[in-house]
């Protein structure tokens, strides 16, 4: 079997690709990077040059040759490479008529476990939004304890604010419900290390980027003064920072990102690394069903998952491109038997959903300096 063409697809908010082989099997992958597509648009569009008339279940080969021969790798070359792995994975598991994740290693779980995000404008709006997820059947929930405009107050009210949301949640649904925070780096050290401690009582399942993980030193020194589980990691694009990250022993939970750190074949090597230092995988989503999917897969495979975004799997507006759709029920997504990723794409919809790119705006300090 040789690939014949590689077609990258801007839709919606998402970076399809699409590998079309002489056999008539056609793979569907999707790259991460979510703020740059039409970087690793011309990135995919490059690569098509060395992947038509490759043989596409040589995954492995196909990633050492082309990491090492681009010297300079980085985000956009490693997210144009995931998508060609995601979509190489989905064409060899159709040839033999399989799901991945028989591939991988078999199922592990019959349900992949999800959470939803709690937001609103107010303490008031986040504690309503806690009620509604629960309601609609949600185990574990996720917010960014940080109100609008939070990057022109002062770290004190910031904080105060944080503990404020993080109570009304937790009286709004209670001790039962898995709650994790995601500070999105935007934290100095010491004052994510001030939250934490305010935050304890709270029993928060996990404390996501309290700072940009480039620096592990400075995660490390969090880590040591701080009584929560930490998580990060979505900013990282291969395995050596993986194995860096996890043998610093900062971490409870990483966070590769399939469609960016390098599809299933890279991937799956990163969760065999935390496995074995008992650190599990929480992996980072953004994008269509059709990542969501190949997530699934993953998940499905993966003894030392632990949890996953929902990104709306019941509610997607690119549900209308995709066949069937992935079912959320109960706060968990079930795993599909279906060949491949576990759907298809309908082409001919794509159309419908104009790609929306993205405007470079910034944030910032009520000094003009830029916050995060």
């Amino acid at each position: 079997m040789k690939i014949t063409s590689v077609k990258p697809i801007l839709v919606g908010r998402s970076l399809l690709v699409r590998v079309y082989t002489d056999e008539g099997i056609v793979g569907t992958g999707e790259a991460g990077l979510w703020a740059y597509h039409r970087w690793v648009y011309e990135a995919l569009r490059e690569l098509s040059d060395y992947y038509v008339g490759k043989d596409p279940t040589r995954m492995e080969h196909h990633f050492q040759v082309l990491s090492r021969e681009t010297h300079f790798m980085g985000a956009v070359l490693s997210a144009a490479l995931s998508a060609m792995d995601i979509a190489m994975w989905d064409i060899l598991a159709r040839s033999v008529n399989k799901p991945v994740y028989a591939l991988l290693g078999g199922k592990v779980r019959d349900k992949v476990k999800v959470f939803a995000n709690v937001v609103g404008a107010t303490v008031e709006e986040r504690a309503e939004s806690a009620r509604r997820q629960v309601e609609r059947g949600f185990l574990s929930l996720r917010t960014t304890p940080m109100l609008p405009d939070f990057e022109t107050q002062t770290p004190t009210k910031v904080i105060k604010d944080a503990v404020a949301i993080v109570r009304a949640i937790r009286e709004a649904v209670g001790d039962e419900i898995d709650l994790g925070l995601e500070i999105h780096r935007n934290l100095a050290p010491d004052q994510a290390i001030l939250l934490a401690h305010e935050l304890a009582p709270f029993r928060i399942l996990y404390y996501e980027d309290p700072l940009a993980p480039e620096s592990i030193a400075a995660l490390e020194y969090i880590a040591r003064h701080v009584h929560l589980p930490i998580a990060t990691g979505e900013r990282f694009f291969n395995l050596q920072q993986f194995k860096e990250l996890i043998d610093s022993k900062t971490v409870a939970m990483v966070r590769p990102d399939l469609s960016m750190a390098g599809g299933f074949t890279q991937v799956r090597k990163i969760a065999a690394v935390a496995e074995a230092s008992f650190v599990s995988v929480f992996p980072h989503l953004m994008g269509s069903p059709v990542n969501i999917a190949a997530y699934v897969q993953f998940a499905a495979a993966t003894p030392n998952y632990v949890l996953m975004e929902s990104f709306d799997v019941d509610t997607h507006p690119l549900n209308a491109i995709v066949d069937p759709p992935l079912t959320l029920e109960d706060g968990y997504i079930l795993v599909p038997d279906r060949p491949g990723i576990g759907l298809d794409l309908l082409e001919d919809e794509v159309g419908r959903f104009p790609f929306q790119d993205r405007t470079i705006t910034g944030w910032f300090a009520a000094d003009g300096s830029v916050a995060h």
